[in-house]
């Protein structure tokens, strides 16, 4: 019998792949991948054509963790939004696909 936590895991990862089989991010338009755990926040901007991951900010991150009180709330993820965004420009990514 598995545990409460490990089924709503494996429940988790089959809606992730589901939602794969129609997201692929390219060198245009790279896959935003979000990650939240209880305690923060992962973000990840990958091109799926390569099979490289571009750049990935989370809540651990010193520069951004100046700027927060705790790590996952919306404050956090306003925050963390706002630092990939400025990352993206700068690295010359305009669109995402939302993963």
């Amino acid at each position: 019998m598995l545990r409460k936590v490990q089924l709503r895991e494996i429940k988790r990862r089959g809606r992730h792949e589901r939602l794969r089989r129609h997201i692929h991010g390219t060198g245009e338009r790279p896959r935003l991948c979000l990650h939240r755990s209880l305690n923060n926040l992962y973000a990840q901007i990958v091109d799926d054509s390569s099979g490289k991951v571009l750049f990935g900010l989370s809540t651990q991150n010193k520069k951004i963790r100046k700027d927060l009180s705790s790590g996952g709330n919306v404050d956090s993820a306003r925050v963390l939004g706002t630092a990939v965004a400025q990352l993206a420009k700068t690295r010359g990514v305009k669109k995402v696909c939302f993963d």
